[in-house]
């Protein structure tokens, strides 16, 4: 699980000593604290952020309520708490980036504040997350960084996400909440001087901002480049959101004038006029009575690149600031201080630290080798006068070459805030003594290690599907991964299902079960076993994690006529239709394009899906589809499953005949899953080979549907009507048009999630959109 040379290469190239040392200058000039709200993993302002730290100086960090484990997912298959976990590592690397700390208000896999689904409303939020709890957890937030400012990303209007809403909301209340004595946290009260807000809307092709923005009292610079590396600050912020890649982030940005960031000041306790952030709040040592440290410090940053100016001269800051006497409400601007000035002087003095371990994923009674190679630098820095400790947490253990685990518990790979200058243990503490001054920093090891549980096995499927209606009654599983090797491994069933065991397989017959969810834990000589996902081995953007949970099959019984079809799926990697498809009795095969732009092979399929986003990320596709309507004129059955509108759907050139995306998406969807379901007509789609009634429409999760249709050519029935509470129905979630002798159905119901999550309608309906036109 280590990373590949290739790998290790391209990171250390894009991390030049002389531009971290720059960026590690820049906190050095403000004692400011700036912190960012949002909901979700890729709502932080980058390019702004950007410019404040970088350029300016400021102390960042950035509080998300979510995971975002509700979004969708461009580069895999990874759903659910399994997408949460792959976005929290994310962010973590996008806060590198910009040096930001990172706290979030989930803290664990059972947290109410989840990113439940596409919300309209932020009192709908609130009362989904608890809003004592959401509060709570924000006002610990801002006594634990202190911030002097906080700024959300989005405004609370009609029109926006109701997370984002939520959010903006809170941060009214927890500002106020955190600087209540009477409010009783763990933390000390804080006083946090000024929210702002920003004063631009929030619209665009997810978001439909009803109001316009607050006015501008406030306009933060955007223009000019960084000195060194010659990036606008638009440029960095997507270096920072390039990986943010389940979101698809990442935007080119070409050389030229920034745009600036108007803010409007909705709160306020200190004195105006607000004419800069900084305006009635200490803006650096000078104002904490700490002039010479100051002095210190800016002389280090003008002095650049001499690295033997910069490291004598933050010494002597550092050495100053080890030995101030400060007010206790400024103690924490000072330690911060002081561990950033320790990461200038080692970078400074040219220490670098390469730490590695034999073995990245441990469970307890098992061993690593570690690595250390040191380089000391090339500056005149007594060598005797720079040590190396490996830092452990509870249950570790090392004898100085090697690492051993002997009681810890399984990482966390929900981590409830995130500092680069402090990363988990263990990791390694460089201890400098240079020009009579000591600091230290930790580094984490380049691959951290990660601790799986002790009793564990792989359910192989974890997830399956029993189709009755396909006269299937049998499954078969498998405990693959077993540890300990020597644990039997025992399935528990519900009564009336029969078990035939061979090692570590099993048949099972479910008898006369009916249809509904079932669960089957797995015991490992007795013991509950656990199940071990490694969250980012097939991602090489960020740092490998453990997501154990209970060992269990979930079996769904369903009773799901199949169609008569011979059915090809091509997909975009974003879903897996055709493997439920198939685990249902369907006759499904995956197929590339180049079985759509031949005329044989294409013959050969009664019905074609084209899964979600595969337009976008199916190379060849969209050149294939004038051939695929000719295959729809002669008789073939089209299913498109939903697409958002950048994903290269034309709707002049993708369908048969004109259908259009609405946006922004927020107007197009309706988020309620139990939101009532209307059938507007009678329809093969509604009774074919499945008749679709009310219990087809319940147990759906998430949401209905999104990225509906907005205009279709008269071709196109709708074929249902859906509405959230208090809005206009919508029709473009299910629409189908007989062309030629062939037919085109466009979907935009999450069927896919349905699928994964055994919901017996989705299964019913997707059988009749499967059907080919009689």
């Amino acid at each position: 699980m280590s990373l590949s040379d290739q790998d290790r290469i391209i990171r250390h190239r894009l991390a030049p000593r002389i531009v971290e040392l720059w960026r590690a200058l820049a906190p050095l000039q403000s004692v400011v604290s700036f912190m960012n709200t949002g909901a979700h993993p890729d709502d932080e302002m980058s390019a702004m952020l950007a410019a404040l730290g970088l350029r300016d100086g400021l102390d960042l960090s950035y509080a998300c309520s979510t995971r975002g484990e509700g979004g969708q997912n461009d580069i895999g298959t990874e759903s659910g708490t399994a997408l949460g976990v792959l976005r929290t590592a994310e962010m973590e690397q996008a806060c590198d980036v910009l040096d930001l700390q990172l706290y979030w208000l989930s803290q664990h896999l059972d947290d109410s504040i989840t990113d439940f689904g596409f919300s309209k409303s932020g009192i709908e939020t609130l009362s989904h997350w608890g809003r004592d709890r959401t509060l709570r957890r924000f006002v610990e937030i801002l006594r634990t960084e202190r911030p002097d400012i906080i700024c959300p990303t989005f405004l609370d209007v009609p029109g926006q996400h109701g997370h984002h809403r939520a959010m903006t909301e809170a941060a009214y209340q927890a500002m106020e909440l955190a600087a209540d004595p009477a409010y009783e946290t763990e933390q000390t009260p804080w006083q946090v001087k000024k929210l702002y807000l920003p004063a631009w809307s929030g619209a665009g092709q997810a978001y439909d901002d009803d109001l316009p923005p607050p006015p501008e009292t406030l306009r933060i610079d955007g223009a000019g480049t960084d000195p060194v590396t010659g990036f606008s600050y638009a440029q960095i912020g997507q270096q920072s959101r390039v990986f943010h890649r389940t979101q698809g982030m990442g935007r080119w940005v070409a050389p030229g004038a920034g745009h600036d960031w108007p803010l409007h000041l909705a709160v306020s306790t200190v004195a105006g006029p607000d004419t800069r952030l900084a305006s009635g709040i200490e803006a650096t040592l000078v104002d904490l009575e700490l002039a010479v440290a100051q002095a210190h410090f800016d002389a280090a940053r003008a002095g650049f690149p001499n690295y033997a100016l910069v490291l004598e001269e933050v010494s002597a800051g550092l050495g100053l600031l080890q030995s101030a006497k400060v007010a206790p409400e400024h103690a924490h601007k000072i330690m911060r201080k002081c561990e950033q000035a320790a990461r200038v002087i080692r970078l400074a003095a040219g220490i670098q630290l390469d730490a590695t371990l034999d073995r990245v994923v441990l469970h307890n009674g098992e061993t690593t080798d570690i690595s250390l190679a040191l380089d000391r630098g090339a500056l005149e820095v007594d060598t005797a006068e720079i040590e190396l400790e490996v830092l452990l947490p509870d249950g570790w253990s090392t004898d100085g070459s090697r690492l051993a685990v002997e009681s810890a518990s399984p990482d966390d790979p929900l981590p409830s805030q995130y500092r680069a200058a402090a990363p988990r243990l263990p990791c390694v503490s460089v201890s400098v003594k240079c020009h009579g001054v000591s600091s230290q920093t930790r580094l984490p090891f380049v691959q951290p290690p990660v601790v799986v549980p002790d009793c564990r096995a792989a359910v192989d499927p974890s997830i399956d599907i029993v189709n009755v209606g396909a006269g299937k009654r049998t499954l078969s599983v498998q405990a693959r991964d077993v540890f300990p090797e020597s644990a039997r491994p025992e399935l528990c069933l519900p009564d009336g299902w029969v078990v035939t065991r061979d090692d570590t397989r099993f048949s099972v017959d479910i008898g006369s079960a009916l249809p509904g969810h079932y669960h089957l834990p797995l015991l490992l000589d007795g013991r509950a076993a656990e199940t071990t996902q490694l969250i980012g081995q097939s991602h090489e953007h960020v740092q490998l994690r453990a997501l154990s949970r209970p060992a269990v099959m979930d079996v769904h019984v369903i009773d799901c006529a199949l169609p008569d079809a011979k059915v090809a799926y091509i997909g975009g990697g974003n879903d897996q239709v055709d493997h439920w498809l198939t685990r249902a009795g369907f006759d499904i095969t995956p197929v590339e394009v180049d079985a759509l732009t031949s005329p044989e092979a294409l013959a050969r399929y009664d019905t074609l899906v084209v899964g979600i986003f595969a337009m976008r990320f199916c190379e060849g596709l969209v050149e294939a589809m004038p051939r695929v309507h000719q295959w729809v004129e002669a008789g073939g059955n089209l299913l498109t499953l939903y697409h958002r509108p950048w994903d290269n759907w034309d709707p002049e050139v993708i369908p048969p005949r004109y259908l259009e995306i609405g946006k922004p998406s927020l107007r197009w969807r309706v988020t309620d899953q139990n939101a009532a379901v209307t059938h507007l007509k009678e329809h093969p789609v509604l009774s074919h080979p499945n008749l679709i009634g009310t219990s087809d429409w319940e147990g759906w999760h998430k949401e209905r549907g999104l990225y509906f249709a907005k205009e279709w050519d008269a071709l196109y029935s709708p074929l249902i009507e859906m509405a959230d509470a208090d809005e206009a129905a919508l029709k473009g979630a299910l629409l189908s048009a007989d062309i030629g002798r062939g037919r085109h159905s466009h979907c935009a119901l999450i069927l896919h999630q349905q699928l994964a999550l055994g919901v017996a309608g989705a299964y019913r309906l997707m059988a009749n959109l499967l059907a080919p036109r009689n």
